[in-house]
This record gives C-alpha cells, sequence and structure tokens, in this order.
C-alpha cells in the first residue's frame, strides 16, 4: 500500500474503495484528485454513466457527463502502452475528444480495455473494495447513462480518510497517564 497522503478513499453505499494514487505516472492529475477531494467536490456526485464490462464513471456534479470544477482543464499525461494498462481497478481521467481536456471526472474500470492504453491518462489503481465497485449500479443504452444513479457519500485523501473512519476496532484511543 502506498504512502497515506496518495491513497484516495471513496465511500459508496455498499462500503469504501480504497485507491493507490499513482505520482510518478501522472503527477498533475494526482494533485488535481486531492485538491478536489479536499474541497469535497465529489462528495454527493454521481456515477452517471456506468457500463457493463467496461467502466463506472463518476466526478461530475451535474450527472449529465458535461460538468466539471472550476479548475482549469489538465494536460495529457498518457502512459506509453506497456508503462501502465487499463486493468481491472485502473483509475483513469475522463476527457472530450480533446486529449488535454481531463478536469473533475473520472473513472473506475470493471475489466481490461487495451483499446484506451496510451490514450487517456492512468491515475490510480484499487487496492481494496473492487467488490464494491463492482455493486454500482449499471446505466442504460450504448452510452450507459444511470437514472437515479449511486452516489459517492464521501472522498477523502490518507489521514483525513483514516481519522474520519475513527479509532480501529479493538485499539483503545484513550491517552495513557504518561503521557
Amino acid at each position: 500500500m502506498s504512502a497515506p497522503e496518495n491513497t484516495l478513499t471513496l465511500e459508496l453505499k455498499d462500503g469504501n474503495v480504497v485507491i493507490e494514487l499513482l505520482p510518478d505516472l501522472a503527477p498533475l492529475h494526482v494533485e488535481r484528485i486531492k485538491a478536489l477531494a479536499s474541497e469535497g467536490f465529489y462528495d454527493n456526485t454521481p456515477f452517471h454513466r456506468v457500463i457493463e464490462g467496461f467502466m463506472a464513471q463518476g466526478g461530475d456534479p451535474t450527472g449529465t457527463g458535461t460538468g466539471g470544477s472550476s479548475h482549469p482543464d489538465l494536460p495529457a499525461e498518457f502512459s506509453p502502452p506497456g508503462k501502465a494498462r487499463f486493468q481491472r481497478g485502473t483509475c483513469g481521467m475522463a476527457r472530450t475528444n480533446n486529449p488535454n481536456s481531463a478536469n473533475s471526472q473520472f473513472f473506475i474500470m470493471f475489466a481490461p480495455a487495451p483499446s484506451l492504453d496510451g490514450q487517456y491518462t492512468i491515475w490510480g489503481k484499487v487496492v481494496e473494495g473492487i467488490e464494491v465497485v463492482d455493486k454500482i449500479k449499471r446505466g442504460q443504452g450504448p452510452n450507459g447513462m444511470v437514472r437515479e444513479p449511486d452516489r459517492i457519500k464521501s472522498a477523502r485523501i490518507g489521514a483525513a480518510a483514516a481519522a474520519d473512519a475513527g479509532p480501529a476496532a479493538g485499539v483503545d484511543s484513550t491517552p495513557s497517564a504518561d503521557a
């Protein structure tokens, strides 16, 4: 597992998804994900486009697939094919036909998609909770738009996620008399 500052926890209706952020692959995109999570931007946003056997897309507060944050779009940070691949659990940034248009929308892969390799920025990978990702409500039709979509309850980086979870079960969090 990576350092806490490079860990994103998404709280979904069926549990938590822990994503290891990959700043060595996509430093600008990782910084954007961290900034948006810290601002609470992703809280209550929907997984508006979910395609069985492909991916779940979220990060658009409008739920239309056309929204984003107030931050400027990001330049592409595509990994050369072979260095990083779109596999089950890979997290990538959504964009328009313009390669330099990623902003806040992202997707989590249900299955490998080699056609995306070298075409979209990879910024993370699910390290815990892929079974929670599998339970995200699927969309309808070829574009996978979801009616009444599942939402991200909260998105937290590292220590903030651990603090939200409270003390570990079975651990006495009472300060000792020597402290």
